[in-house]
């Protein structure tokens, strides 16, 4: 199996340091040796490959931009490029260290109190402990200020009424970050697995994201102790705050998924020969192809990092992010496209990637804000009016 050469034609690379090309470099041999190898049959087999789990942690991959509790506390880039890596590999790997990481440690480590940290921080690192993000529901995923999940107080303890979907990691979550409309707005809870009224359910018959667990999940009369809320979050802010985490991350993850296509593309280009044995390289309009996803590929990698600086500068914001998961994920979409075109009726082969991460990109296009919401975002930026109603 060769082994990736990465992509950069803008000598990218020159803008990073040597800490940050190394944990690339970590991230790319895993994914090369311990991925690939195996990820086609995942997505045939419509099954999360588990027992990557526990390596994925001792890699530091979990939480890796966060400090203490065991996080390995790289950077916003060293982040980034973790994420690249895994969803070159596939979307739904990068989804489950997205969620782990961005949406269930991060709420824990942004809002909950110092017991709640010590208890679930250092076990979601390692992999010990699997969680999950409970938001969306069935008639309110782009509007989550609709939610109808609601909680109630019990003399000391809470009680969720409520169901969830669409929940990535749902059925084998340990742990699950529950959002819930309560009296004073909506809250945060830690439901863990086991608990009684708290039930999940796989969802199949997905044809994207199929190396992935995706579930729904049902909440009735469960009863949670006052310790499990999220005190620091209170409205909408709080989840929020974690979409961005889990937005930033794709808008690095889905270079992944773009280089795969396009050298895959560019390769198969080189060695097929077509009219007087020619390679179809040598075509104009195969050119043209490969041109312009090598352009758009550059310019996203160009936003990806200027992102990751500001956000370790502290000066990055709801609306940057949303640039960036907008166009890196329209532009891996377009490369998966333009890539599958090159390879003519292979291209719809899995003995190819394209197809895979074709697939697996409609889904990221959806999820964390549907485009159309990323762009209301710019929009409202742009003009000062707000357009979601």
């Amino acid at each position: 199996m060769a082994k990736f050469p990465g992509v950069d034609y803008l000598l990218i690379d020159s803008q990073l340091n040597e800490q940050e090309k190394m944990v690339r470099q970590t991230a790319r041999r895993f994914v090369d040796e311990r991925v690939i190898p195996q990820i086609r049959d995942c997505f045939r087999d419509g099954r999360f490959p588990t027992e990557l789990i526990g390596e994925m942690g001792r890699l530091g991959f979990f939480g890796a931009n966060l400090e203490g509790y065991g996080c390995a506390g790289m950077n916003n880039v060293e982040y980034g490029l973790i994420m690249q890596e895994l969803e070159r590999g596939d979307s739904g790997i990068r989804s489950f260290a997205s969620v782990q990481g961005a949406l269930v440690m991060y709420p824990i480590y942004a809002y909950g109190s110092e017991e709640q940290k010590q208890k679930w921080l250092p076990k979601l690192q390692s992999g010990e402990a699997i969680g999950c993000f409970g938001l969306t529901e069935p008639g309110f995923g782009s509007n989550p200020a609709g939610m109808l999940t609601r909680a109630r107080r019990d003399g000391s303890d809470w009680v969720l009424n409520g169901e969830k979907t669409w929940i990535t990691n749902g059925s084998i979550a340990d742990v699950a970050i529950v959002w819930a409309r309560a009296e004073d707005g909506i809250r945060g809870f830690l439901v863990e697995k086991g608990t009684a009224g708290f039930s999940s359910s796989e969802l199949h018959g997905k044809l994207s994201m199929r190396a992935s667990v995706t579930a729904s999940l049902a909440l009735s009369d469960c009863r949670v102790p006052e310790g499990a809320m999220l005190a620091g979050a209170k409205g909408l802010k709080g989840p929020l705050g974690c979409l961005s985490q889990a937005r930033y991350g794709i808008g690095w993850g889905v270079l992944g998924a773009a280089m795969d296509c396009f050298e895959t593309a560019r390769s198969y280009s080189v060695l097929r020969k077509q009219f007087d044995d020619k390679p179809i390289a040598s075509h104009q309009l195969v050119q043209e192809k490969l041109a312009d996803m090598i352009t758009e590929i550059t310019k996203a990698q160009l936003l990806a990092l200027h992102c990751g600086r500001l956000k370790d500068e502290g000066k990055i914001e709801p609306w940057h992010i949303s640039m960036l998961k907008r166009n890196n994920v329209r532009m891996a979409l377009d490369c998966a496209r333009q890539s599958r075109d090159l390879l003519g009726g292979n291209g719809i082969m899995d003995e190819y990637p394209i197809m895979r991460h074709l697939c697996n990109l409609e889904t990221v296009k959806t999820y964390e804000g549907t485009d159309h919401i990323h762009t209301l975002v710019i929009g409202e930026r742009v003009t000062g009016v707000a357009a979601y109603k």
